[in-house]
């Protein structure tokens, strides 16, 4: 158990410095070209914060093991605004922009529901792979489209290379540092589980879900205290689009699988549920306070808790 621990403790380590040099390197990549910081929340750090979920998810799924697939992936997008956000909240009130509230968490909603109506059959065949995939070029698309910063004036003449190759050497080091920290939490975290006793479904829900969103919440929270709301919440929302998207994509398109009918009770419903209270809030108060973030950790408690029963 203690190589366990001490194992964990690095991963931990790992995914701190990793978040912090990703963050670093995508900022200041967005200022030098001009382009929406949330944008490069919602792509490039998104993406890479994803990375963890593609790889435990499908291993996973072609392990046979669809529960731990599928359960990661809802408990992560909950865990991503739940908590990731709530802690963000927590350490600084995020302020959120309203190209954001009015088409990326309208978009991500739009998405977590047809997630939902796809596995309403209890299954993710290829062809809901497919769709799935094609949400996610729309998504890239948009992106790419609205990703020129109009009101960034403090880009001035052509980027040096020096700079450009520091950005890049940041955010590939971030990257490879948040893969292999996650990958040692979730390995660990799933042996000490396991050791204690806990249910597959209820670690694939939990205990994996929450170490592969470590990055997200790592990422988010070290955005955050730098002041990089656009990134934090782009972060967020973006990792939840590819979670759905690229990681059940590719799972249906090359491993198609069948799905616990039980996550219909509750998963699917509380996934939809804290979308929504993130798009009510967002809209209204076009931010995160401490309050509303102390209120997502304890829906994220609730959440644990209820899982862990119906386990």
């Amino acid at each position: 158990m203690l190589t366990q621990v001490i194992i964990l403790i690095l991963g931990l380590v790992l995914l701190g410095i990793g978040s912090t040099l990703l963050v670093v390197g995508a900022a200041s990549t967005a200022i030098m070209f001009a382009v929406r910081p949330v944008i490069v929340g919602l792509t490039i750090v998104s993406f890479a914060t994803s990375a963890p979920e593609l790889l435990v998810s499908l291993v996973a799924a072609v392990k046979g093991s669809g529960g731990i697939s599928i359960g990661n992936i809802l408990g992560s997008n909950v865990i991503n605004i739940a908590l990731v956000l709530g802690i963000s909240a927590a350490i600084k009130p995020i302020v959120i922009n309203k190209q954001i509230i009015t088409i990326e968490i309208p978009y991500m909603f739009f998405i977590s529901l047809i997630f939902w109506l796809l596995c309403l059959d209890s299954n993710i065949g290829r062809m809901d792979g497919i769709i799935l995939l094609f949400l996610l070029i729309i998504f890239l698309i948009y992106s790419v489209a609205t990703a020129k910063d109009k009101n960034n004036h403090t880009h001035t003449g052509k980027p040096s290379f020096f700079k450009i190759s520091k950005n890049i050497f940041f955010i590939i080091i971030g990257i490879v540092m948040l893969s292999y920290g996650a990958n040692f939490v979730v390995q660990e975290a799933i042996i000490i589980a396991e050791k204690i006793g806990l249910s597959q479904t209820f670690i694939g829900i939990s205990i994996v879900a929450l170490g592969t969103s470590l990055p997200e919440l790592a990422t988010s929270a070290v955005a955050a205290a730098k002041g990089e709301s656009d990134i934090s919440v782009g972060n967020v929302v973006g990792s939840n689009l590819f979670n759905i998207c690229l990681v059940m994509g590719i799972v249906g398109v090359f491993n198609p699988m069948a799905i616990d009918k039980t996550l219909h009770s509750f998963q699917f419903p509380f996934m939809m549920f804290i979308c929504l209270i993130l798009g009510l809030i967002a809209y209204f108060n076009e931010g995160i306070g401490k309050r509303t973030g102390y209120f997502f950790i304890g829906l994220f408690i609730i959440y644990i808790l209820i899982s862990y029963f119906k386990g």
